[in-house]
């Protein structure tokens, strides 16, 4: 894996920071063949919600985006030029990547349109694509987290 970045975090609004930077970062610059994932992990409570709500604020969304713990996967439409929906997906109670195929996401990963953030991706990780985004979160102190990013 390709390290990208490795950020700190002290608040809600440096992680809306990071979100837009990762943005920009892996934001397609040529026509993609599948979806773009960003594989996210880290600890109980280290902020991979956080940085998915910053990453929907950052995409435009403005209704409130809450973890998808018990229905697993959510959707929102986005009004950008590259994605057209935001798949947030919550693995935290998967045995294995077998629970999601019911939900159609190998479907779901082949569609170019598709921005996908799966948080506890280590616990699916035979479905997620070589190429995917993975960001690592760590509790540094007590509100203080780092952030690294690497490419798939």
């Amino acid at each position: 894996m390709l390290c990208l970045m490795k950020l700190i975090s002290k608040s809600v609004a440096d992680t809306q920071k990071i979100a837009k930077i990762l943005m920009e970062k892996i934001t397609p610059k040529t026509v993609k063949r599948a979806a773009t994932v960003l594989a996210l992990e880290g600890e109980l409570g280290a902020g991979k919600t956080v940085l998915v709500k910053a990453l929907g604020g950052a995409l435009g969304i403005k209704k409130p985006m809450t973890s998808p713990t018990f229905v697993l996967m959510k959707c929102y439409k986005l009004k950008t030029i590259n994605y057209k929906l935001l798949y947030h997906i919550d693995a935290y109670r998967l045995k294995d990547h077998q629970d999601l195929e019911a939900l159609g996401i190998k479907e779901i990963l082949k569609e170019p349109g598709n921005l996908v953030l799966i948080e506890w991706a280590e616990r699916v990780k035979k479905l997620v694509p070589k190429n995917a985004v993975w960001i690592h979160i760590d509790h540094i102190g007590d509100k203080v987290r780092g952030v690294i990013i690497n490419e798939g």
